[in-house]
């Protein structure tokens, strides 16, 4: 069995391998950095574990599906007989997984399979993407590793490129923080029928230290190392945070029902970094080594597709996945390209340095890459699922008028070079998704936030949070502030949950669906509000 490393210790194994790929400037001289070590050896062949020597349940984090196309999807698990330990309780040996796919969840009518080779180099976690699937499908699949068989998953592949599927139902979900409560809501999620997807809008876990008995949650049972009683800054820590939030049953629950689409936001890394910066502005080269630790724990746990495999402190997230002729979906990354925030961070009033017409957000080539793919699209919605407000919001009805500098408003120059390219693509029926602020919001986006009568060019549906920032309320304390000074605003909700996008060629509907605990296990799920939006006609209705 591996032997956990020291935090210091980690940091200089991986600063030993630091290659000369991606070079940033520090202090007048230029520092390579790169973490594309420790890649498994697939050129020769080699010892792989037996599994009969596999004594403990190696599935205990469950099964996904991602990433749909028409004619493939990737299946994911990893093994992890003792997920609270380094090395998850394997040796450093590849263990051969073997996969299957098909039409019923009793496996009578199978389509394919074969077998994967888990790596240790990839805490034996394997992405398999079988091809050659029917478009819109649904499957079923499971993993088998010896005398051990995972819990059987559910996904579905996207209608082909030019079929009208006449109907797509989403689920947007964002922020997990498995300190501040339970995850009850996936539990309501898990049981949704007839979902295409799950967008998690980011946030899929979070840096910060979590005690023995899992912080809110206080679980007596629980018992986690003291490792765990730490912020994360080490590939090992983030791998084992993950391995924490993967043996939550209800997380479990939502993955294994539906096909999982995923963006990040910060603290997948740490709170508020913007690119190589990280949050207290101390050193990049130290911070890309965290950074790329945390990427690579990134992909090793989601159903991310083999181009999404990060190359040293690199990962490009940002795709585009098409359903039919109803809805393209352009996926955003709103982090690894930014400027650094204006102005300290946090809610402040813009100045000079906040206006300078060259900020941004997603960087040049992502900004040119979603001006192309909407030129091009041609589909009846233009879906983009990415990480932070859009809309402009103002938390206070007299000026000067602070606003978030994390968000879209610390970038308005960005936010109007995405306004002119799509008027220019002719784009008519945008949505945005966003996440991050740990409340629901309902938003017409308008072409002149200042003024009310101006066109709208769409509308951004904001998810609260699965379980970060503890119970919440119905109605926040700013609630009446916020709904005053954002006349563009619609809805405003502090409660936890979730939100179910269904879109037809006429309209969108969006029911705002909460649990009214997170802080203890069980609460029931009700719809706290919905909206529709028409085709042509962009702009919210309370139904």
């Amino acid at each position: 069995m591996t032997q956990p490393l020291s935090a210091d210790s980690e940091l200089r194994a991986a600063a030993r391998h630091l290659g000369r790929r991606r070079f940033v400037t520090a202090t007048g001289a230029a520092v390579a950095l790169a973490l594309g070590t420790n890649l498994p050896n697939t050129a020769h062949a080699v010892t792989t574990l037996d599994p009969m020597r596999i004594e403990k349940n190696p599935f205990r984090l469950g099964v996904a599906s991602g990433d749909p196309l028409p004619d493939s999807v990737v299946l994911w698990t990893r093994l992890a007989p003792e997920p609270y330990v380094s090395g998850s309780g394997l040796p450093v040996e590849p263990v051969t997984v073997t996969w299957e796919l098909a039409l019923d969840e009793n496996f009578t009518r199978g389509v394919t399979s074969g077998d994967v080779t888990a790596h240790p180099e990839f805490n034996h976690a394997v992405h398999v993407v079988p091809e050659g699937l029917e478009p819109a499908t649904r499957y079923y699949y499971r993993f088998t590793v010896g005398e051990w068989t995972s819990p059987v998953g559910r996904t579905r592949t996207a209608p082909a490129a030019d079929a009208d599927p006449g109907t797509l139902r989403f689920a947007l979900v964002s922020c997990q923080a498995y300190h501040d409560g339970y995850f009850t809501a996936y539990k309501h999620l898990a049981e949704e029928e007839n979902l295409d997807a799950v967008l998690h809008l980011g946030d899929y876990l979070y840096e910060y230290a979590v005690d023995a008995k899992g912080g809110d949650r206080d679980d007596a049972d629980l018992k986690l190392p003291s490792r765990y009683n730490k912020e994360t800054t080490t590939l090992e820590d983030y791998r084992l945070r993950y391995a924490l939030y993967h043996t939550d049953p209800d997380l479990q629950a939502a993955h294994a029902a539906h096909p999982w689409i995923g963006t990040w936001d910060d603290h997948e890394v740490e709170n508020n970094y913007a690119n190589d910066i990280p949050e207290d502005g101390s050193s990049s080269e130290k911070f890309l080594v965290r950074r790329a630790a945390a990427y690579r724990a990134y992909y090793e746990n989601l159903p991310l597709r083999p181009p999404q495999q990060p190359d040293g402190a690199d990962l490009q997230l940002y795709r585009r996945l098409r359903y039919g002729q109803l809805a393209q979906l352009d996926i955003l990354d709103s982090r690894q390209y930014r400027d650094n925030q204006s102005n300290g961070d946090g809610w402040k009033v813009p100045t000079d340095d906040t206006n300078r017409p060259e900020r941004t957000l997603l960087g040049t080539t992502q900004e040119r890459w979603l001006a192309a793919g909407w030129q091009e699209s041609g589909a009846v919605w233009n879906i983009v699922p990415q990480q932070v407000v859009f809309s402009r919001r103002r938390n206070s009805t007299t000026s000067p008028y602070p606003l978030s500098m994390d968000a879209w408003d610390g970038y308005p120059a960005a936010r109007e070079r995405f306004k002119e390219a799509l008027n220019a693509a002719g784009v008519e029926n945008l949505v945005v998704l966003t996440g991050d602020v740990h409340v629901h919001y309902a938003l017409d986006i308008k072409e002149d936030f200042d003024d009310t009568a101006s066109r709208t060019l769409g509308v951004e549906l904001v998810t609260t949070s699965i379980a970060s920032g503890g119970n919440g309320a119905d109605k926040p304390a700013n609630w009446s502030t916020f709904m005053k000074a954002n006349p563009h605003l619609k809805f405003y909700n502090g409660r936890r949950g979730y939100v179910l996008l269904t879109l037809d060629a006429q309209q969108l509907r969006a029911d705002y669906r909460t649990v009214s605990s997170v802080t203890t296990p069980g609460a029931p799920v009700t719809t706290a509000a919905s909206f529709v939006s028409k085709a042509g006609e962009p702009g919210l209705k309370s139904v």
